[in-house]
């Protein structure tokens, strides 16, 4: 079954939540690390704010990676 995939499909809105919350749980275990070096730690909801940008592309790469075992999953 060959399908025209345009930029967005249908499946990255469907991972960019799960990608989103990933993101957002890694930036904030981020920023307590940071506390070793004196600066400062981000709320949990600075933390999913902040997140926002940075799942954009984060999706991008995991819709690149299940499309490659989807594909696999194909031969």
């Amino acid at each position: 079954m060959v399908r025209k995939r345009g930029k967005f499909d249908r499946l990255y809105f469907i991972l960019y939540p799960f990608v989103w919350g990933a993101v957002a749980i890694n930036l904030f275990m981020l920023s307590l690390g940071w506390q070793a070096i004196g600066l400062f730690a981000l709320s949990p909801y600075q933390a999913m704010i902040f997140a926002l940008p940075f799942a954009v592309p984060a999706t991008w790469l995991c819709l690149k990676w299940v499309r490659g075992l989807i594909a696999e999953a194909e031969k």
